[in-house]
């Protein structure tokens, strides 16, 4: 999980600040000690721990902090808020054209999933009502071209080639076809290569040369941490990128790429890829960021994933429902669905404030979360329709038939009945009491 051996050291760090009324000067160094040591092992560049590490302790070694009986809270304030800045201090928008079409071009080394980054791109804008046109300029990689026209038709977008041709005409001829078309914006996925060489950056710079992108976007693995950062660094310089998109964010990465880009290219990350399905796009908050990697939880991005996941209209009938008592099995149905939709068990519990250190020794198996989800999926499509309506008929008859039906006990036919219960009674306990039937948000959010 992304982090995750970072989000434990500062952790441990500052429970042991916390866990002072006051503090000493020595106490802060100790932890600042800590800190830097749990960065360095994060793959975060040398030169940007120390500056950073520098910027706290001052801070934190100021009289008013020292003198606070709330200083441990204080020192992880100011840790949070330098994180924050360093990342980038707010999310940066991609920037659009005066005149159409709007051009992207995607840039990296090969490998660092440039191509299906397109793709998710491409169906992030398309939902937000663009008309976005990939265009294959990658005319070297094996199936390249073959690979982004399957993850165009996969999220709707049409994609422009014409072969293993000339990159640099292609994209020409790929800016002539979105003018006549209204198509906007236009999103061209360069060629790649295993590492940097001469003859990909000029490449890269007769593509730009020709096509005057809008916005040069580098794809880095997060995954490679300090090289990545490298990676940046090296292309900033031969082609002057305007942001950076981070993919894997999800695996096994240490870090040191989130937290190093901004400071020593200068520009920000925009996006991250937090997936492998095409929808696992988000757009990078520096805030929210910082936030989980100190395991204080995200809920804003858990709130979005929410609204991505159920419509207006949908989220309104739901809640007439619990609050007219109408809410039944097929609803609870429908919300198991939603909640796959919206991603793994553990890292959505993550997002919430203070489960992420105890989530730090649980392992969650989100195979067997989902045989289970499949399972009461199985039990309830075994009902008849008015079984699922009215759950109070089902007497012992009923279950027994249920059970055979779906190829469960009797027992899980129980249990299924007895967290129905337990979630209809939960959601009715969230329907606000305004006049409006908002549903409360947890942790005194969104009032």
């Amino acid at each position: 999980m992304a982090f995750e051996g970072l989000t434990d050291k500062l952790q441990q760090a500052f429970k042991k600040l916390s866990s002072k009324g006051k503090l000493n000067e020595q106490d802060v160094k100790t932890a600042m000690r800590e800190v830097r040591m749990a960065l360095l092992e994060a793959d975060v560049n040398f030169l940007v721990v120390k500056n950073f590490v520098n910027r706290v302790s001052e801070k934190a070694i100021g009289a008013d902090i020292l003198s606070s009986l709330t200083a441990g809270q204080q020192v992880i304030k100011i840790v949070n808020e330098e994180l924050t800045e360093l990342m980038g201090g707010a999310n940066a928008k991609l920037t659009h054209s005066s005149s159409a079409p709007t051009i992207y071009m995607l840039c990296g080394l090969q490998g660092a999933g440039k191509t299906t980054m397109a793709g998710k791109l491409g169906g992030m804008l398309l939902k937000q009502g663009k008309k976005p046109l990939l265009v294959a300029c990658d005319v070297y990689r094996p199936a390249a071209i073959k690979q982004l026209q399957v993850v165009g038709e996969s999220v709707h977008v049409e994609v422009f080639e014409r072969g293993q041709g000339n990159p640099v005409q292609i994209a020409k001829e790929a800016i002539e076809h979105a003018r006549y078309y209204g198509k906007d914006p236009v999103i061209i996925d360069t060629a790649g290569r295993l590492h940097i060489d001469e003859a990909l950056m000029e490449e890269l710079r007769q593509v730009k040369a020709t096509v005057k992108p809008q916005e040069i976007l580098l794809v880095v693995d997060a995954m490679t941490g300090q090289d990545a950062v490298n990676v940046a660094e090296t292309f900033n310089k031969n082609l002057g990128v305007d942001g950076v998109i981070l993919t894997k964010l999800d695996g096994d990465t240490r870090g040191g790429a989130a937290i190093s880009v901004k400071a020593v290219t200068g520009k920000p990350i925009k996006f991250a890829g937090v997936g492998e399905k095409l929808t696992d796009i988000e757009p990078f908050y520096p805030d929210r960021m910082a936030s989980r990697i100190l395991g204080m939880g995200d809920v804003l991005s858990l709130i979005e994933k929410a609204q991505d996941s159920m419509d207006e209209k949908a989220a309104g009938e739901l809640i007439s429902k619990v609050k007219t008592q109408n809410f039944t099995l097929d609803d609870y149905m429908d919300q198991m669905g939603q909640m796959q939709k919206m991603g793994s068990v553990s890292d959505l519990l993550k997002m919430i404030p203070g489960m992420g250190s105890k989530m730090q020794n649980v392992e969650i198996d989100e195979d067997q979360v989902k045989k289970s989800q499949d399972k009461s999926i199985a039990i309830i499509r075994s009902m008849t329709k008015m079984e699922r309506r009215n759950p109070d008929i089902l007497n012992a008859s009923r279950r027994r038939r249920i059970a055979a039906g779906s190829g469960t006990q009797v027992q899980d036919v129980n249990l299924l009945i007895k967290q129905f219960d337990q979630a209809r009674q939960m959601m009715k306990q969230m329907i606000g009491g305004d006049r409006k039937g908002r549903m409360k948000m947890p942790f005194g959010f969104g009032r």
